[in-house]
């Protein structure tokens, strides 16, 4: 027995060599063999030049003799070839293909003279009128043909340049391409390994969101049933935009010479005193992976001390260092690829698990550093964050965010609630049936969203409580009642609304995210500053999914994520993930789409499906009067604005004040009628909006319209 743990421990030993000492029993790199061989050629393509001129020496002239009695005057394929080989080997990405293109160039050159010799006999030499005798036996016409065609295809071979020349796309085809988007890319060691990303099956969304929606269809009452099926038919009429409005382009990244990076960051280490040992290699769309496994006894914080030195070393900046890798004990050091592969959401909604999703709250994130599809599902959530500086990626990241539920989930099972008070980013999805209301571009309105919000909830849970049901899922499968459908209210800029509204907004927000997971209306809300008067710690503590994009400081990542890592990022989508699912924050490059794919999906969405209403009664049950459910439409909101509903006690008294005074601000209302500042800043907003009083001015005193024995309108 102790012989045979012996022998297992050597066998682990040897499988674990490290990548130096594999690669000194390897000999030459690939890319040095390549360089040499393309000097070679480019020089013997010179010296066959020269010796047609008779300026090589006798040597070059005996050799221009040899093969112009082979060759004739298909001699001057010799240079040409020679030259091709050189800019074959010197610019192509491919490692190991020296035979075949040596085999290609070969039947290059033979076809070339066989051409020359049937086109003109014996001007090709020895060589030439050999192959050229297969004019006998085809004739000249079919001759050039098979000559003609072994050329271009020996060509290609050399070249390593397939055709171009495609039909085109079916929509059929979109799967079999996507077979080709998955990055591969194999060491010419064995050790480090590369991790390779599984190919997306062939994807059926289609098929599959049908079965899913039969399965949870259930009994219902006789009255309760027709309605639904009248409504169901007007759903049925739905159609959803298909694939092939996005791109789906591949484009694989360059993560440079990847050996050479595992030997620097190895030798670095060890110059510290740090032995490690080196293992695989991820290769993910916007930075690489390398692990590696240090010593028994080696503090981690020693490794991720050392972060300035190795971005020196690797002249690469910021890398990023993992430590450790959860569920793993590897340590992870990220470094940026030469080149980056963008993420196209639309080769990553062509996943199968993306379309069988049981949620319809499932969407695509992006890849992570393995190049593996990342989906989440807004449920699990139940609410989300996402935070970062200017030009990172927040707009996009919303955008695939919306796409993806828009390609899941029809106006009977999803509607869209937006606040986009910078009024660019969300106007694209005007009129689509899935909105509520349309887009609010308003603070003040931007309240009544969230009043709404909270009303809705309150009144779901008094169904959920007639109906038994713990939760708008088991409400939706069990109930003999019509389907509520899941409510997504995304918020493009919370800072504005927080600057303005600060104690309103996140009240509302804390409410909805604390009790509002069980009525299926969830948030979704972006800020450009991540500042702790932004994320408050009560918004933080209630929303766990949070995503970080680029910040300027370990500050703002630190409020956004209560960790660092975050100020490392390249930007561009490059975002940090962190939910309940993940115990560290998870790396991932973000899903993109144009703003043409996103012009084009919504036009797509509106033109047909114009027989369907956005502002279907039926999405929210049959509310009594005055409720969310009768309020739906585009007044739905204005129903529950501030000043209106909610009048102060306090107002009546509050324009006497300002009438006898002749002067509005929020401290004499405070001094008068001894309210808190919130609430005289609301009344002088009451006061504004029914023209009693002008809008602020900075510095300068509110205008009265009113005057001292004059009564209000």
């Amino acid at each position: 027995m102790a012989k045979k743990n012996r022998s297992k421990k050597k066998k682990e030993l040897s499988k674990s060599r490290l990548p130096s000492e594999a690669a000194a029993k390897e000999g030459l790199h690939p890319d040095i063999k390549k360089s040499v061989l393309a000097i070679a050629f480019l020089g013997l393509a010179v010296i066959f030049v020269l010796a047609s001129f008779g300026n090589a020496g006798p040597a070059g002239s005996l050799l221009y003799l040899i093969f112009d009695r082979l060759f004739g005057i298909g001699y001057y394929l010799l240079p040409l070839t020679s030259l091709a080989l050189a800019g074959v080997f010197l610019f192509s990405e491919e490692r190991r293909f020296y035979g075949v293109t040596l085999l290609g160039a070969a039947f290059f050159v033979a076809a070339g003279l066989g051409l020359i010799d049937v086109i003109g006999p014996e001007r090709a030499g020895w060589t030439g009128s050999a192959i050229g005798s297969i004019e006998t036996l085809f004739g000249y016409t079919a001759s050039i043909v098979i000559l003609g065609t072994l050329l271009v295809a020996s060509a290609i071979v050399m070249l390593n340049a397939p055709l171009r020349f495609r039909w085109p796309r079916q929509e059929d085809e979109e799967s079999t391409e996507q077979e080709e988007m998955e990055i591969a890319v194999t060491l010419p060691e064995a050790p480090p390994v590369l991790a390779e990303a599984p190919n997306p099956p062939k994807a059926d969304g289609g098929k599959e969101e049908e079965k899913s929606e039969e399965a949870s269809k259930t009994p219902r009452s006789a009255h309760a049933t027709a309605r639904a099926q009248s409504i169901s038919q007007k759903f049925k009429n739905y159609v959803a935009p298909p694939l092939s409005l996005l791109k789906s382009s591949v484009e694989k990244p360059t993560p440079g010479d990847l050996r050479a990076n595992a030997n620097i960051i190895k030798r670095t280490l060890e110059s510290f005193g740090i032995p490690v040992e080196m293992g695989e290699i991820n290769i993910g769309p916007k930075v690489t992976r390398y692990t590696l496994k240090p010593a028994e006894g080696v503090k981690l914080s020693r490794i991720t001390a050392l972060n300035q030195d190795l971005s020196l070393a690797l002249a690469a900046h910021p890398i990023r260092i993992e430590a450790p890798i959860p569920g793993k004990s590897l340590v992870g050091i990220e470094v940026p690829n030469k080149s980056a592969a963008v993420v196209r959401l639309g080769s990553l909604m062509a996943y199968s698990e993306f379309h069988s999703a049981a949620s319809t709250l499932t969407f695509v994130l992006g890849r992570d550093v393995s190049g593996e599809p990342i989906f989440a599902d807004i449920t699990k959530m139940p609410h989300m964050l996402i935070a970062g500086a200017t030009g990172s990626g927040k707009s996009v990241a919303i955008h695939s965010l919306i796409v993806s539920l828009l390609y899941k989930n029809s106006p009977e099972t999803l509607r869209l609630a937006m606040i986009d008070p910078k009024r660019v980013e969300l106007s694209i999805y005007r009129d689509i049936p899935h909105l509520i209301a349309p887009v609010v571009t308003e603070g003040k309105k931007a309240l009544s969203v969230f009043r709404w919000a909270i009303s809705e909830m309150e009144r779901r849970y008094e169904l959920l409580q007639h109906a038994g049901a713990r939760d708008i899922k088991s409400y939706n499968h069990g109930m003999k009642k019509e389907p509520l459908p899941y409510i997504v209210i995304v918020i493009d800029e919370l800072a504005d609304l927080m600057a303005a509204y600060g104690r309103d907004v996140e009240g509302a927000v804390v409410r909805l995210a604390q009790m509002a997971r069980a009525t299926g209306i969830h948030l979704v809300m972006s800020t450009q500053r991540p500042s702790v008067e932004v994320i408050t710690g009560l918004i933080k503590a209630n929303i766990t999914a949070r995503v970080a994009l680029q910040v300027a400081s370990q500050v703002d990542s630190r409020t956004i994520l209560d960790t660092g890592g975050a100020e490392k990022l390249l930007g561009g989508g490059d975002m940090l993930f962190v939910s309940s699912e993940f115990s560290k924050p998870k790396r991932i490059q973000g899903a993109y789409i144009s703003e043409e794919e996103i012009h084009t999906v919504a036009d797509f969405i509106r033109e047909h499906n114009k027989d369907i209403s956005s502002d279907e009664e039926i999405s929210f049950g049959n509310g009594a009067p005055g409720s969310p459910g009768a309020a739906a439409g585009t007044n739905l909101f204005e129903n529950f604005s501030p000043g209106e509903d909610d009048e102060d006690d306090m107002y009546e008294e509050a324009v006497r004040v300002v009438r006898e005074a002749q002067k509005a601000s929020a401290s004499l209302l405070q001094r008068r009628l001894k309210l808190g500042y919130a609430r005289a800043a609301r009344l002088l907003d009451i006061m504004e909006e029914r023209g009693i009083v002008g809008p602020g001015d900075g510095a300068k005193p509110r205008e009265v319209f009113v005057g001292n024995n004059e009564e209000p309108s």
